[in-house]
């Protein structure tokens, strides 16, 4: 609940602002004692009445059950640093497998205790060497890769690479998460939003950022499911050359979203939307090229433009993020 003071003044100019007895108390305040100011940049003023102390982990207790994986995933995307797994008996080798899994799915998660009833799991991580936009350009780099190789895997009926390209889906996974944990983190703590130069409200927008280019890859692993089914069948010359147009201008399309989002261009995020017509034209094509194909690799094909066509969408909408930096 807000609490509105009376700014008051000496006579000396300095002005001052009485703190809440209750809250001075609550904090172990005394005369003397030192807190911490922060101007936010919204214009607000933080006190900080911890200046100077050890910041004390956050712990969480697990339990051992039919959804501890997810359960360990959210507790470390929200930023619990020591997550104990416990059991009033025997921990089994189940369980076991279920920790050990889900810990190298998590990005800086290792297990740093373990005995017969209990899995201690904490995040060995510094949130401050960590600034979202080089992790989130990380992240865009494999799904950019996975994104090339998935088309030529498919063109070329090669199964091998395919099974390459969902493999690589799991570190774009890995860094997903530490994102999102790395941004929750910010946004509870401002210091660390002043020195990774990220206001609390452009987490959100990396946060979908993110999660689109993460949806990116997860297109490319569905295509190269759809290459696996095909089982090497390779595409023609015409429709090898409709496909990889297709490609080239959604794979065009998300470099220039991820550019306008991270570097505020409105006008190249318009650019990324105004392809849109040119994309539907390619995709008609290819539904055309696809109905003189072979019954058993038709929905394989079809499938598969669709697929590049959602990757279109998502750039889409990565664009849309784009602002106009203040001036």
């Amino acid at each position: 609940m807000s609490e509105l003071r009376r700014v008051q003044r000496t006579a000396s100019g300095t002005f001052f602002v009485c703190l809440p007895k209750p809250w001075a108390e609550i904090h172990g305040l005394q005369k003397g004692s030192l807190v911490a100011l922060s101007q936010g940049g919204d214009g607000k003023l933080l006190i900080d009445a911890k200046y100077g102390s050890e910041t004390s982990p956050r712990v969480t207790i697990l339990h051992p059950g039919p959804f501890l994986g997810r359960e360990i995933i959210g507790t470390y995307l929200l930023g619990f640093d020591i997550i104990r797994v416990e059991d009033k008996e025997h921990i089994g080798f189940e369980v076991q497998d279920v920790v050990r899994n889900t810990v190298s799915r998590l990005v800086g998660l290792e297990i740093v205790e373990e005995d017969y009833s209990t899995i201690v799991l904490q995040c060995l991580l510094e949130p401050s060497g960590f600034p979202p936009e080089k992790i989130l350009r990380r992240g865009y780099a494999i799904a950019a890769g996975m994104h090339r190789d998935v088309v030529s895997a498919f063109v070329n009926g090669d199964v091998s690479l395919a099974k390459s390209v969902m493999t690589r889906d799991d570190e774009g996974n890995r860094l997903y998460f530490l994102l999102v944990r790395i941004l929750r983190t910010i946004i509870q703590n401002p210091s660390l939003s002043d020195s990774l130069g990220v206001s609390p409200i452009e987490c959100l927008d990396y946060r979908l950022a993110a999660s689109l280019v993460e949806a990116i890859g997860d297109e490319c692993v569905r295509i190269s499911l759809k290459t696996v089914e095909s089982k090497g069948a390779k595409l023609d010359g015409e429709l090898r050359r409709l496909f990889t147009t297709l490609h080239m201008t959604c794979f065009e399309a998300h470099e220039n979203a991820l550019t306008a989002f991270l570097a505020s261009n409105v006008a190249l995020a318009e650019k990324v939307r105004a392809t849109r017509g040119k994309m539907a034209e390619q995709f008609a094509s290819i539904e055309e090229a696809a109905g003189e194909q072979k019954p058993e690799v038709m929905p394989q094909i079809l499938a598969a433009a669709s697929f590049l066509r959602q990757i279109y969408e998502h750039s889409v909408d990565l664009s849309d993020l784009a602002v106009p930096k203040k001036p």
